[in-house]
């Protein structure tokens, strides 16, 4: 039987400051859902990276006395490091600055120039620099960015466009059918309002005399690519890069934050459109975070770094807490101390002191684990179809409430049938229904937190499971071998 397979994407984040806990929220999400269907037994292409051309990145490294590609150079090797801390497991990590990718972005920009769906024309438009985006007045608030606060430019110069505006009831049409899922529900309808109120053509160069770092349009040098084919076709390349373009296209998953949101649910598939390309199956837009009620943004100044949060709490206390703490597509607020809160009550307590006291109880009394009948009403308490089920739907916080629904019914399993007044058969029972709890539970928590449930497997003596080990029973024999303590209070 041929293996199912699975192509996730993160937005690539753009190379113009260091990476912050917002990039990490996404990269780790993604990192999840890459675990889970490695457990599901599918095969899985993992993608991430980086955008490094453009204006903003132009401008600052003209400031900070460099040439561009020596200041992203410095930039995305932030970005590397912060994933390898944060236990990522991307398969590749493309950048834009590669030079097949910029080889492949100038084909796809002639097929689009000669299928006359780019023609020369002008371009008339509010400009944020700092989303290096082009607003629509309507965006505007108090005619004020209402995300940077500052007012945008009134810009109006030769540029080649992208007659977006054709794709309009396909588009239509293929995000109310769900053939282009958007999810949530409430951003596919934000979505639709948006395209029935009229799609304009987009700009797709800006002069290369104004904005050098680009790639130039191969049918006219004096102007450079802008962000979108650069930018969205990192998906298609990335795949292409490493031979695997047959085997994973289209994506199943592409995850991203609200500030993307148009652009990926309008001009991104609209290129498909144009090239013929099949379309990704679910775009699915995640929450902003907040501090102190305001969107965290590397340009608003009030980012916090992963290399910090990490030193401070540890990496699967950073993760644990980003997925339970904020409901997986909602906003939510970001809060040191109900990280604190969550490490040491539900992390320390409930999972770290779990496993400390089953294995040091058959440290004390038992040297070999054998086993044993299963006991049914512990068994019963593992909803797997209820956490697959939140899993499938883009649940994670869901689903890893349901997983410690389970961590709290083992530990009150131990306080009502007190193995440590138990002798015989009765407590080599009562043990080996906890160990097997804790092997299910480990399954399941690894792709949340797999540097402790590497940790978990070493002091059980086991491999790492798949899902089709969440089952009770299937261990003939432990030997276990306690370890340190699984997290210290904070």
């Amino acid at each position: 039987m041929k293996r199912k397979k699975f192509y996730i994407t993160t937005p690539i984040y753009y190379a113009n400051s260091d990476p912050h806990a917002g990039s990490a929220y996404t990269t780790i999400a993604a990192d999840i859902f890459t675990r889970w269907h490695k457990l599901k037994g599918e095969k899985v292409f993992f993608l991430t990276g980086t955008d490094e051309h453009g204006q903003k990145i132009q401008d600052i490294s003209e400031i900070s006395g460099k040439k561009p590609k020596e200041f992203v150079d410095e930039i995305v090797e932030k970005f590397k490091q912060a994933f390898k801390l944060l236990n990522i497991s991307n398969d590749f990590f493309i950048r834009t600055t590669n030079e097949e990718h910029e080889k492949e972005v100038k084909k796809i920009l002639q097929e689009l120039y000669d299928k006359k769906y780019i023609y020369k024309g002008s371009y008339e438009s509010y400009y944020c620099v700092g989303c290096e985006q082009y607003l629509t007045k309507s965006d505007l608030v108090n005619g004020l960015c209402p995300l940077h606060k500052k007012e945008p430019e009134l810009r109006k110069e030769e540029a080649y466009l992208f007659k977006l505006s054709a794709f309009q009831d396909q588009l239509l049409e293929l995000i109310k059918t769900g053939k282009y899922n958007i999810l949530p529900i409430k951003k596919r309808n934000e979505i639709i309002h948006f395209i029935e109120s009229g799609l304009q053509d987009v700009s797709f160069s800006r002069l290369k005399e104004k904005v050098y770092w680009g790639i130039e349009l191969p049918f006219d040098n004096k102007h450079t690519c802008f962000v979108w084919v650069d930018a969205f076709w990192n998906y298609v390349t990335g795949l292409k890069l490493t031979n695997t373009f047959k085997q994973f296209w289209p994506p199943d998953l592409q995850l991203m934050a609200n500030d993307i949101l148009r652009v990926h649910a309008t001009i991104w598939p609209a290129l498909l459109l144009a090239t013929k390309t099949e379309l990704p199956k679910t775009l699915f837009i995640h929450g902003y975070f907040t501090i102190n009620g305001q969107k965290m943004s590397k340009s608003l100044g009030n980012a916090i770094s992963p290399f910090y949060l990490t030193e401070r709490y540890g990496v699967d206390s950073l993760r644990y807490f980003l997925i339970r703490e904020i409901p997986f597509g909602e906003d939510g607020d970001f809060s040191e101390k109900a990280l604190v809160k969550r490490h040491n009550n539900e992390l320390a307590n409930d999972l770290g002191n779990l496993v400390s006291r089953v294995l040091t109880l058959v440290e004390k009394n038992l040297k070999v684990v054998k086993k044993c009948p299963v006991d049914k009403n512990l068994k019963s308490k593992l909803e797997m179809e209820k956490i697959r089920a939140y899993m499938d739907n883009y649940g994670l916080h869901n689903a890893i409430c349901e997983i410690w629904k389970f961590v709290n019914e083992a530990n009150k399993y131990v306080n009502e049938n007190k193995p440590w007044e138990l002798k015989g058969k009765k407590l080599e029972k009562c043990l080996y229904n906890l160990l097997e709890s804790i092997r299910v539970i480990n399954v399941l928590i690894q792709p949340f937190m797999p540097g402790t449930a590497d940790k978990i497997n070493l002091q059980l003596g086991v491999k790492q499971g798949t899902l089709k080990d969440c089952k009770f029973g299937i261990i003939k024999e432990y030997n276990v071998k306690k370890g340190d303590i699984l997290f210290k209070k904070l």
